[in-house]
């Protein structure tokens, strides 16, 4: 039997992204919700949100990829899927209700919604709704045409211009708040949405179902060699010039240092990295191709028993556990993350003022965020997961 091991590599990449991600955030998140210091730090920002933003769509990517169509009847499935990622969710979420503020009002809100202390939740819901979807959409997946799915890509596609107009014709959204201060945009209504219908014409072609979709189009239709990857590699550099130059744009529109606002300013300034925006999903696509393409050095293909090579020793002895402790380590990420985060802001300085200099403090800050945070989550995920009987429920 032979796993697709770049998968492996692109899911332990895609945990590692997530971390630089959320290491970025508190370098333009600050303040009264929104903080930039200095234009170098604007510039920094920029760079790490186009390098990382992918990192949910790939996600999404290698699980329709793998997942679609479905191998099994729609019970074993679910069955299959609670076990795996529903219940590791219930019991990471309690741990951080706990773990953030109020454990009273936090378990309050879990009825409605995430706790928005631990806001990287929110792609559990959304991958619990994919996974609802999958039953349905796979038979028709199982013999769909490449010219019908490239159609529906197509339309998607479409779809992932449309945060754009929805802004080039209302504007900067106003914001909505839940209760615990979770904010939203009120959206620009278009073709068909009004108050009393939110799902308009693109709705049910739109989001992250695409991706899904897109995971089986690269399985059935793609194939691989170096002109794939020469391709991929060209779809990345262009989304990352989207992505960092749209951010940097936004960021730098005011002329001066700091900026500073609500969180209405960074949520207008997100919509150019929105992960269902075309920008990041040509770095999505990109990577996907780079790493489904590369040579077998690599280690894209490794037979199940194979140990013999050096490639397949990092293989099953680091890439595989992380990657199979990939959930885990997304759920509780945060844990470490954020007090390192902390720890490296207060002892190195921020801005201008860093022990650095105010150019290479920040990049240095978010790196090596990133760098400890990602051994140190994943050595525990993978030590949890190891644990008989109760590991899997914990990290999945």
């Amino acid at each position: 039997m032979t796993r697709e091991a770049w998968l492996d590599f692109l899911r332990v990449t895609a945990c590692f992204l997530v971390m630089t991600v959320h290491a970025t955030e508190p370098f333009y998140l600050g303040g009264d919700g929104t903080l930039v210091l200095s234009g170098a730090d604007a510039f920094w920002v920029s760079v790490f949100e186009g390098l990382a933003r992918c990192c949910v769509p790939l996600f999404v990517i290698a699980s329709g990829y793998l997942q679609l169509p479905l191998k099994y009847p729609a019970g074993e499935f679910f069955r299959r899927r609670f076990v795996r990622v529903v219940v590791p969710m219930v019991i990471w979420t309690l741990v951080y209700a706990f773990a953030y503020g109020s454990p009273a009002s936090s378990l309050k809100g879990l009825l409605l919604n995430f706790n928005y202390a631990a806001g990287h939740l929110w792609f559990v819901y959304m991958l619990l709704g994919l996974y609802l979807i999958m039953p349905v959409l796979s038979p028709w997946l199982e013999k769909v045409s490449r010219k019908e799915l490239s159609l529906y890509l197509g339309l998607w596609v479409l779809t992932l211009c449309i945060p754009f107009v929805r802004e080039a014709a209302g504007g900067m959204a106003p914001m909505i708040y839940a209760a615990d201060g979770l904010p939203a945009p009120a959206l620009f209504p278009l073709w068909g949405e009004a108050s009393w219908n939110p799902f308009g014409l693109f709705y049910y072609l739109s989001g992250f179902v695409g991706y899904m979709l897109l995971g089986v189009y690269v399985k059935r239709f793609v194939p691989e060699g170096r002109l794939v990857r020469a391709v991929g590699w060209t779809l990345f550099l262009l989304g990352f010039i989207l992505v960092c130059f749209g951010f940097m744009q936004r960021i730098m529109a005011s002329g001066s240092f700091p900026v500073e606002g609500s969180v209405e300013v960074a949520v207008a300034w997100e919509a150019a990295i929105a992960f269902c925006g075309l920008p990041v999903a040509l770095t999505a696509l990109g990577l996907t191709l780079v790493y489904r393409s590369g040579s077998s050095s690599s280690g894209r293909s490794v037979p199940a028993g194979d140990g013999s090579l050096r490639q397949g020793f990092v293989y099953r002895h680091v890439v595989l556990p992380l990657s199979t402790a990939g959930y885990g380590m997304y759920l509780m990420h945060m844990l470490v993350l954020g007090p390192v985060s902390a720890w490296l802001r207060s002892t190195l300085g921020i801005g201008p003022d860093g022990l650095l200099g105010p150019v290479w403090t920040t990049p240095v800050e978010i790196l090596a965020t990133a760098l400890i945070s990602f051994p140190v989550v994943g050595l525990i995920a993978v030590i949890i997961r190891r644990i008989p009987r109760v590991g899997t429920w914990i990290m999945g």
